[in-house]
């Protein structure tokens, strides 16, 4: 029952660590649920949503890859999910609430990756960011505009992930840190098996102290976090560790993500998201009902955002073609 959970969470976590009880609520309040936590119920809540299912045709740094073996957004998420919890597990933190940040953390993902990201901020006005978008689709978007009416420390880490925004739990801070750790290590991984890098590429200081392989590497960083987190009110690795680790980032910055075919990539993504774009907002009775009913309240520009920033890889590539691309036929 619920009611053991909160005891075990009052016994065995870190004083720091955010307690089930003790949360602030949700936007509209609701029976609670018997059995499961609240952060146990907004994990659950968040595996069934449509936007979860979306991610696994949503790019994590390689558009379309042509082998089975390279990560998506989903992958990265529950790659995301197991370090966090990893990092909880060691803190006294609260796993639950951890894993449901870590869970939600990119819902708000354009298709293409970052390169999706990027090409909407330009093309909206008001701007766009994914972080922001995962907490307007877990409080306005899913369940045809109910949202899911997630725990306020959940959406909170949501939209705090990135290395500009600090949550307010130390389970969110710890899903920033594993976002991080993740997606460094694997795409570092993904760039060696497609060609784009060798091992001996990668800074020598930064293998020299962290290890040659993406497990060993993880394990130092995770280490590093225990010694310098364990009894803390924060959470954080230690100032070696946390260079060698920004080290690899920014190579990856400067080598794989500014890679030409990366390029010559985006601008293709950009060619087609711009389109689809401009057709929408010339053709609004064009979009689908849901999306054309909230412009009113929504405005246009973000209705046009939140339609396109929740399309997968596949279903942006198959609507490009339907409006643009004629279709074949025999005489």
């Amino acid at each position: 029952m619920k009611e053991k959970t909160h005891k075990k969470e009052k016994m065995f976590l870190s004083p720091f660590a955010m307690k089930s009880k003790d949360t602030v609520g949700r936007l509209r309040e609701e029976e609670p649920c018997p059995m499961r936590t609240d952060f146990q119920r907004d994990r659950d809540r968040i595996i069934h949503c449509k936007a979860f299912r979306r991610l696994k045709n949503k790019t994590q740094v390689f558009f379309s890859p042509e082998g089975d073996h390279y990560r998506t957004r989903l992958t990265h998420t529950l790659n995301v999910s197991q370090v966090a919890r990893g990092i909880a597990r060691t803190l006294s933190l609260n796993e639950d609430l951890t894993e449901a940040i870590a869970l939600g953390h990119d819902l708000g993902h354009t298709p293409f990756g970052h390169s999706g990201e990027r090409i909407l901020n330009r093309l909206n006005p008001n701007g766009f960011e994914h972080n922001v978008q995962s907490g307007r689709v877990v409080d306005f978007l899913e369940n045809d505009g109910r949202g899911l009416n997630l725990t306020r420390e959940v959406v909170d880490g949501i939209i705090n992930h990135k290395m500009s925004t600090t949550a307010k739990t130390l389970e969110g801070q710890a899903v920033s840190l594993a976002d991080r750790i993740a997606y460094i290590n694997h795409d570092i991984d993904d760039a060696i098996d497609g060609g784009f890098i060798t091992l001996k590429d990668l800074p020598k200081y930064a293998i020299e102290l962290l290890g040659e392989t993406s497990s060993k590497r993880i394990n130092s960083m995770l280490f590093s976090i225990s010694r310098e987190s364990e009894g803390k009110n924060f959470v954080r690795m230690e100032k070696p560790y946390a260079d060698a680790t920004m080290e690899l980032r920014t190579f990856l910055f400067e080598n794989v993500y500014g890679d030409k075919i990366f390029k010559d990539e985006e601008m293709r993504a950009d060619k087609m998201i711009s389109a689809l774009y401009e057709y929408y907002k010339n053709n609004l009775k064009k979009l689908p009902e849901f999306y054309y009913n909230r412009l009113d309240m929504d405005g246009v520009d973000v209705a046009l955002t939140d339609y396109i920033s929740g399309m997968s890889d596949i279903f942006a590539v198959k609507t490009f073609t339907e409006i643009f691309i004629p279709n074949n036929w025999k005489m």
